[in-house]
């Protein structure tokens, strides 16, 4: 045998080992069809990074747009989270004379997510006053263009992983369903890098360039990850249109177990690991002095920790371990990550804020692992779309309303202080940003107080669900 041979026989053997995803691939979704079925995530991925960490520190920093309102825009796409459960539900149900239940809101969703793209920069140059146009047009034209993109990234999102389950077996769904997580992360930190290095020379044609053109990649991708996936079945359709309605499927979910308990734990997590998203890179750039191109790398931190927590929640889940106590693990480091984050202010450490950034992602890494998988482990055979999108929306709306509360948070914290009214020693520039990273901490603490009493009553299902063979 040659030493060619010897080492492909050993790396054979260790890809499982090296890729703990790697068994999601089964007979009835290879590994092939499975990750180009995966590429809506990296569009998300994409639209995320685009809008948390490049977006709101162009708009804070180069551009000169009050924090507060760079926070409520980068909340508007969240307004639509709150329908995912609907959007889950109208997929489980629709009816469609081509056999297709999961594609059509696939397509119009990714159609809303580049058309909101497409209009984004322009508005933004309004909305920043470099124009002569009237400002009012600017913040209208904004707030449609994100909204736009949060309508259609959702709804991507939430039929995506319930296309990915319906064409996965049982079996495999969990592990099918992390590694689109993985994939999300994955295309968070390329479009993290891609964005960095092209605003590395910032100017408005060159962010007009590259939201334009992640507007183009994200209908190319997205065409190619629906391309033939769903098999056409009307009789299908047909049946699942006679099903019960939405009021009456919820109230059968929400009823069962501790669902709502769940719900609120999801929420809480969520808001904990989310306040921050839009005021990371301003702080890194306002109090650290950061460029906007380390700034931007941070989010590839982020993603990098986010990736070693869905890796680590993979294996500790596949021995047998809790969901909601991975979950608590992941609350437990986000609570260590912003304290990092807030000591690296007095200690002017960019090494201690990197560490801190990316200790953030290994938390909501873990968090989002161990809740997913308990939700999955919750849904009956028929309202996988339901159970997805009640995830997806619990988590989403906790993100905008914590998202929109941070940069609130920010503004009135710094006032204040600049007033006086805290003192001299605290009349700094971070004070705004610390006072939003101990809420956080306050409510990762909340979340943790949550996650007690689901620990043991639905996590040993999710548990044993986790570790069916495939």
């Amino acid at each position: 045998m040659s030493a060619a041979q010897t080492m492909t026989r050993a790396l054979m053997r260790l890809t499982p080992a090296i890729l703990p995803f790697a068994d999601a691939a089964t007979p009835e979704l290879p590994m092939g069809r499975l990750l180009r079925l995966a590429l809506f995530q990296v569009t998300v991925g994409m639209a995320a990074v685009l809008l948390i960490g490049t977006l709101n520190r162009v708009m804070i920093v180069e551009l000169g747009v009050q924090a507060s309102v760079v926070a409520v825009m980068l909340a508007l796409p969240l307004v639509f989270a709150p329908l995912r459960a609907l959007v889950g539900f109208r997929s489980d149900r629709h009816r469609s004379v081509l056999g297709w239940r999961r594609v059509p809101y696939l397509w119009f969703g990714t159609l809303l997510q580049f058309g909101g793209l497409a209009i984004m920069p322009f508005a933004l140059l309004i909305l920043s006053g470099d124009t002569t146009g009237p400002l009012w047009v600017g913040q209208a034209a904004a707030a449609l263009a994100f909204l736009l993109v949060g309508a259609g990234l959702h709804t991507v999102q939430t039929v995506g992983l319930a296309l990915a389950t319906d064409l996965a077996p049982a079996r495999a769904r969990p592990r099918v369903v992390a590694l689109l997580c993985a994939m999300l992360l994955a295309g968070m930190m390329a479009s993290a890098v891609a964005f960095g290095l092209l605003l590395t020379r910032f100017s408005p044609v060159r962010l007009i360039q590259v939201i334009q053109g992640a507007a183009l990649l994200t209908l190319v991708l997205n065409g190619l990850a629906l391309w033939k996936q769903e098999p056409r079945d009307p009789g299908r359709t047909r049946a699942a249109a006679r099903g019960p309605g939405f009021s009456e499927s919820w109230r059968g979910y929400a009823g069962r177990g501790r669902a709502r308990r769940r719900l609120w734990a999801i929420g809480l997590g969520t808001a904990g690991f989310s306040m921050q998203d839009v005021l990371l890179e301003p702080y890194g750039g306002q109090i650290l002095d950061l460029s906007v191109a380390a700034t931007t790398a941070l989010t590839a931190m982020l993603a990098a920790g986010g990736g070693l927590g869905l890796w680590l929640a993979a294996r500790w889940l596949a021995r047998g371990g809790d969901p909601f106590r991975v979950a608590a693990a992941g609350c437990g480091t986000g609570i260590l990550a912003f304290s990092a984050v807030i000591f690296a202010s007095p200690l002017e450490s960019a090494r201690l804020f990197a560490a801190g950034v990316t200790l953030i992602g290994l938390g909501g890494g873990l968090f989002a692992h161990g809740t997913l998988t308990a939700s999955m482990a919750a849904a009956g055979p028929e309202d996988t779309g339901l159970a997805l999108g009640a995830w997806g929306a619990a988590q989403a709306s906790a993100a905008g309303l914590a998202i929109a509360a941070g940069g609130l948070l920010r503004d009135g914290g710094a006032a204040i202080a600049q007033s006086g009214v805290l003192g001299e020693g605290m009349n700094e520039p971070a004070i705004g940003y610390l006072i939003v990273y101990h809420v956080e901490i306050a409510l990762l603490f909340a979340a943790l107080v949550a996650i007690g009493p689901l620990v043991r009553a639905e996590g040993v299902a999710a548990a044993r669900l986790a570790q069916r063979p495939a």
